[in-house]
């Protein structure tokens, strides 16, 4: 059987730059999906730019430390600051949504509204993702899995992230990405024994390489990835309205805006017998 690849961009609607290079990656590259982020300022104009490209996947991006939130239900002030933006870091986040039932109610309600509003843009989701991959934390999973099927979404991204990206012959991992990809592999695997009937790959590449996605890792990607249906997570992008406190990648972002649409990159996947699908064709 031949391996089948999602190429999907985050942050899909995070700012102008983001949404360009979204939009360019799927028209002249090798992006397949992306996942829109409900609540960001550019959530609009990434609706109208999904809405002429059909066969680009789409699914949410779901947030909880970004901007401010969709709902306006009284109970989302526990994800608050004082001027009406999400506050929690991840570990806060993390830690909260096990302790309390009433921060679990609270993610539930503004998950649930960044989701409908999405459906209710005439976009039909073909899967859910999120921000720092919160939704793999073991208390809110549940919470996301109820709300894909309640929303009649097919498919949740497994983060986990096979240990042997992380070693050679794979490039070297960014800066942490080693350590970060293997607390995320752990959540994982607890996801796994949670629920698995939405689970629908074998892999999610690109957690310990976030940063360093260029042609190299796309070649590693086509020569050295043994799962047969997986993802690779990008974040391309045009430094237009990004925020140097509020991102990590900056200049990154147009490195891999530049792989995904290199001609190398589509010839070593081509090369390889890849199958570039999104989640929508499972």
């Amino acid at each position: 059987m031949d391996k089948r690849l999602i190429i999907n961009a985050d942050d899909f609607g995070l700012c102008e730059g983001v949404n360009k290079a979204v939009s360019q990656a799927h028209k002249d590259g090798v992006l397949t999906s992306a996942t829109i982020m409900a609540n960001m300022p550019a959530a609009d104009e990434a609706v109208q730019i999904a809405r002429k490209m059909p066969t680009l996947g789409l699914g949410v991006h779901l947030n909880l430390f970004e901007g401010r939130p969709i709902s306006k239900a009284g109970n989302i002030n526990r994800l608050l600051d004082s001027d009406g933006r999400f506050a929690l870091s991840a570990p806060k986040l993390s830690f909260l949504s096990i302790a309390g039932h009433k921060i679990r109610n609270a993610i539930r309600t503004e998950l649930a509204a960044q989701i409908q509003w999405v459906i209710d843009n005439d976009l039909t989701p073909t899967h859910l993702d999120s921000h720092k991959h919160i939704h793999s934390f073991p208390a809110i999973f549940p919470i996301v899995c109820d709300l894909a099927k309640q929303f009649d979404i097919g498919a949740i991204r497994w983060t986990f992230e096979p240990e042997q990206l992380s070693r050679m012959p794979w490039p070297l991992p960014s800066e942490g990405g080693k350590k970060r990809a293997r607390i995320i592999r752990f959540m994982a695997k607890i996801n796994r024994r949670q629920n698995s009937s939405l689970l629908k790959t074998d892999a999610l590449l690109g957690i310990a390489h976030t940063g360093k996605i260029n042609v190299n890792f796309f070649k590693a990607a086509a020569l050295y990835n043994s799962a047969e249906t997986a993802e690779l997570m990008t974040h391309p992008g045009y430094i237009d309205g990004l925020e140097p406190e509020k991102t990590r990648l900056l200049e990154q972002r147009k490195a891999e805006l530049d792989a995904l649409c290199s001609n190398k990159t589509r010839q070593y996947l081509k090369d390889a017998g890849i199958e570039l699908v999104h989640y929508g064709q499972l």
